[in-house]
């Protein structure tokens, strides 16, 4: 991979406060630029000095102007877009222009109350032939939502353009737009039908919940494809953590909705004097681009107080964005009627929690083998079948297995024990259920117990007597069979010393001769990543044309938050990683996963590949079961 050599320009900023006018004397900055014949203007946000303005005492942002030659030097400063409307009575911020057959479209933030409130954050334009005068201005969204920028030229006969949506309600979106004629640009109607369907525009550039992405510049078009700079913000909700950075995405020429390349780090993150201390310290925000020679260069705004410059030589630029190897972020579809199964406070053995299934696709019909929890904290199985996979009613009102063992029942009152996040896997003429067993005092280990088809289907719950396959002497738990033998022998997974994915060859599935599970190779967390403290197995592996499909769950040492990813493993040898997903694609984000017994988690035991559909089903914040779904195609593209 190509490593960027980003440069400042030596002279930033270029364009500092100027206190001798009023209406500039705090901060300008966030700039956005705009070439028409030689010259090349630049449009900003100017605050004020302190005033007194219509009951309140505050500095009021406008729009600035000023021009240049080489897009380095500016003159001509002046005022431009003023408050006039009562959308934009607060202020006018972060414009950004493009010049569209003959008119500079300027988009630009409205505040229409002070102090402001997601409800008065929103979109307007201004239409201007000269940049010297404004003769028109609309309101563009009904709904909160922040830096919209419009293509420079029509894709296919439309106008496009890209916005970032409910940025003060988080979590924040940025979605692609287009437009039949430029009025409707400023249309009512179509913005509320586009709202509606919100998800259908989005573009997927946060790696994690924790980041927070907002449209940069105005996309270039160069020859590879539009290039959108954004501001990519990591740790966005920890203050003490939180890092600005400049990253790039590479769009499609003629579908601006697809992604076909992408930084896989930040290009930029403040690091000079000038963009470390200032109003709002160690900022770096990009609001304007321009191809200039063999250069592409980012207009920034550093610290909120100061316009500045950056770039990188273009050809190695777009190589690095046409190569990368992360041009997509999958995430899975949550249900929108999740969570699917909660807790039943009027019968006991489930009273406290419902979470944590595995899943199985059996005659024509979804079934989930749930962990129920008690409010005593014992820990049983119980069913729900589904015909379509997302609407699950309880075939039965009582657990379909319970503790029968010493090594599985509680040995001191309330402690947690049971039988506890069970993983199914069908092979041959049985169900095979793996499972961690725990007597609130000796370490979890895994047992496995066995069902035939027909009991199964005709929901006789007869089980085989449990036995323990792992070290009784160590923590061991998240296991499961792999639905076939390779190489005449059965693959098992575990998760051994409490951090890994450990992989098992084993000649039998009798354990009862003493024979226990070891450790012939494992999958370790990634320092850095979303699973750099300790990975487990989700459900089991799903065999592809790619290779085997194996979701499992992360854990970042950052926040401790749990996330689900997956690996693509090799047909004839598991032991080798095909592929590792970089970033999650299912995340804590609702209510139900970031509130319940233990906050911010997704956990899966169990997923059913059905046609070209991956359910995956979930436990939230070990309460509550939740569905998402996956296009298999899509997941196997990364290959």
């Amino acid at each position: 991979m190509i490593k960027l050599s980003c440069h400042r320009y030596k002279n930033n900023p270029i364009l500092s406060p100027n206190p001798d006018n009023l209406w500039e004397a705090e901060a300008v900055f966030n700039p956005s630029v705009v070439q028409d014949d030689d010259k090349i203007h630049v449009l900003y946000r100017a605050l004020s000095a302190d005033q007194d303005y219509h009951g309140h005492k505050l500095k009021l942002s406008t729009i600035g102007y000023a021009s240049s030659s080489d897009g380095l030097n500016f003159t001509n400063r002046h005022q431009l877009i003023v408050p006039e409307k009562p959308w934009e009575k607060f202020g006018c911020e972060d414009p950004r222009v493009t010049l569209v057959e003959d008119h500079f479209l300027i988009f630009y933030t409205a505040i229409s109350a002070w102090p402001p409130d997601a409800n008065s954050i929103r979109v307007a334009v201004a239409l201007s032939d000269d940049l010297l005068t404004i003769k028109q201005k609309h309101l563009v969204t009904p709904f909160n939502a922040k830096a919209m920028a419009l293509f420079p030229a029509k894709i296919n006969g439309k106008y496009w353009a890209v916005l970032t949506v409910n940025t003060d309600k988080p979590p924040s979106k940025v979605a692609i737009a287009s437009f039949d004629q430029l009025e409707d640009i400023w249309s009512e109607n179509y913005w509320n039908h586009w709202y509606a369907n919100l998800d259908q525009h989005v573009l997927e550039l946060p790696r994690t919940n924790q980041d927070h992405v907002e449209v940069g510049a105005v996309p270039e078009l160069t020859n590879e494809g539009w290039v959108l700079v954004y501001s990519h913000i990591q740790e966005y909700q920890n203050p003490e953590k939180r890092t600005f950075g400049i990253e790039a995405v590479l769009l499609d020429k003629m579908n601006p909705s697809k992604i076909i390349g992408r930084t896989e780090e930040p290009i930029a993150v403040p690091e000079f004097e000038y963009e470390k201390h200032g109003m709002i310290p160690n900022v770096i925000f990009p609001s304007g681009a321009l191809l200039a020679e063999d250069e592409f260069r980012v207009y920034y705004g550093a610290t909120d107080t100061t316009s500045c410059v950056m770039a990188v030589r273009t050809l190695p630029f777009l190589s690095y964005l046409k190569h990368s190897n992360y041009k997509a972020i999958i995430k899975l579809k949550k249900h929108p009627k999740n969570p699917i199964l909660t807790p039943v406070t009027s019968e006991a053995w489930q009273a406290q929690a419902v979470f944590n299934s595995a899943a199985v696709y059996h005659d024509h019909k979804f079934h989930l083998l749930y962990r129920a929890m008690s409010m005593d904290n014992t820990s049983t199985i119980g069913y729900a079948v589904s015909d379509n996979g997302f609407d699950f009613y309880q075939y039965s009102r009582d657990p379909i297995y319970v503790p029968r063992v010493d090594f599985e029942t509680k040995k001191r009152p309330n402690d947690f024990s049971g039988c506890e996040d069970p993983r199914v896997t069908k092979l041959g003429d049985k169900f095979y259920m793996f499972y961690t067993a725990y007597d609130g005092i000796s370490p979890p280990k895994v047992a496995m117990t066995a069902i035939t088809t027909e009991n199964f289907t005709n929901r006789r719950w007869l089980w085989e007597p449990p036995s323990v396959i792992s070290d009784p002497n160590f923590d061991n738990k998240n296991a499961c069979l792999f639905p076939q033998k390779i190489h005449d022998k059965y693959v098992v997974l575990h998760r051994v010393s409490g951090r890994e994915i450990a992989l098992d060859y084993v000649d039998s599935l009798d354990f009862h001769t003493g024979k226990l599970l070891e450790k012939e190779s494992a999958f370790t967390p990634r320092s850095g990543s979303w699973d750099s403290a300790k990975i487990g197995i989700a459900g089991p592996p799903h065999l592809t044309e790619a290779g085997w499909l194996l979701v499992y769950h992360g854990v970042s040492d950052k926040d401790k938050h749990y996330r689900l990813g997956y690996m693509i493993l090799d047909k004839d040898d598991p032991f080798r990683v095909l592929y590792r997903t970089p970033y999650p694609i299912l995340e804590p984000e609702y209510k139900f996963e970031r509130e319940g017994i233990v906050p911010n988690v997704v956990f899966s035991c169990g997923s059913v590949l059905q046609g070209s559909t991956l359910f995956v089903y979930y436990g939230g914040a070990d309460k509550v079961m939740c569905v998402a779904t996956g296009e298999l195609e899509k997941l196997l593209a990364v290959l």
